[in-house]
């Protein structure tokens, strides 16, 4: 009888921990491709400025900066590095991810749990929205915004009401993939850097699973470092032109980059 009931325990907590899992994290499989990457060309970047969201507009850059007292919206010249338009946030804020959703800039906040609208032209602030968690990155799908808070999971939500549609899990070989974060969609994909790592993620917008990892270690020079230059983080894409950039924290340059064959 002990037998029995020890057996029926181990079921228990076989089905607890396997299927009370999203199906999506038990997929398993081999690990996506890791690709190396080549630049196309290089542009002056800002290197005062922490950023957090980047994305790409009529010719222009659009970015969100981070930090407290420090933390702004910015339009930039790309071939200049130029800010054209810059607002400041509140200093109680922290910047965070930026998309754009018919003609509105939508920016997160880290912590402050709050959510801001701006208008395209002239920055002006339309309105604000609560946030359920942290606030890191943002893009959007054509339909749905689509939101990092630092875990394995990203949210989908209504770009209008900003109510949560669902969820994905995302995942390489079975395994939670964290700390995402800043994020762009890519060609159907959604493209996410790994806080703290030298990697994007290329991500099925499906099912979660990690397609393939971009590694761009060594794509800002040791020479053109600073005692402050920090991670890479922002990730812009030209449609249009088919054109994929990439930035960091403090970074002097923001790199135009395609997947090396």
């Amino acid at each position: 009888m002990k037998i029995l009931r020890g057996a029926a325990i181990l079921w228990t907590l076989f089905l607890f921990m396997h299927l009370g899992r999203p199906l999506s994290v038990l997929g398993g499989g081999d690990p996506a491709p890791v690709n190396r990457v080549r630049v196309v060309a290089a542009y002056p970047h800002d290197p005062q400025a922490f950023t957090q969201g980047l994305l790409y507009h009529e010719g222009h850059f659009f970015e969100s900066t981070g930090k407290h007292g420090a933390s702004s919206l910015r339009r930039v010249a790309p071939l200049t590095g130029q800010v054209l338009a810059d607002r400041a946030l509140p200093r109680e804020f922290f910047g965070e991810g930026l998309a754009l959703w018919q003609g509105r800039l939508i920016q997160l906040t880290w912590k402050n749990r709050v959510g801001l609208v701006y208008d395209l032209e002239d920055f002006s602030l339309v309105e604000t929205f609560p946030l359920v968690g942290e606030g890191w990155g943002l893009t959007h799908d054509g339909t749905s915004l689509i939101l990092s808070d630092g875990g394995a999971e990203l949210s989908f939500l209504d770009p209008r009401s900003f109510r949560e549609l669902r969820r994905l899990g995302v995942h390489d070989a079975g395994r939670p993939v964290r700390r995402l974060n800043e994020l762009e969609f890519i060609r159907g994909e959604i493209w996410a850097n790994v806080w703290l790592t030298d990697r994007i993620a290329i991500i099925s917008p499906e099912d979660g699973r990690v397609r393939a990892w971009l590694d761009l270690a060594g794509l800002l020079p040791a020479e053109r470092r600073s005692a402050k230059t920090a991670e890479l983080n922002g990730i812009a894409y030209d449609a249009q032109g088919d054109r994929v950039f990439v930035t960091g924290k403090y970074w002097p340059l923001v790199f135009e980059i395609e997947i090396a064959e």
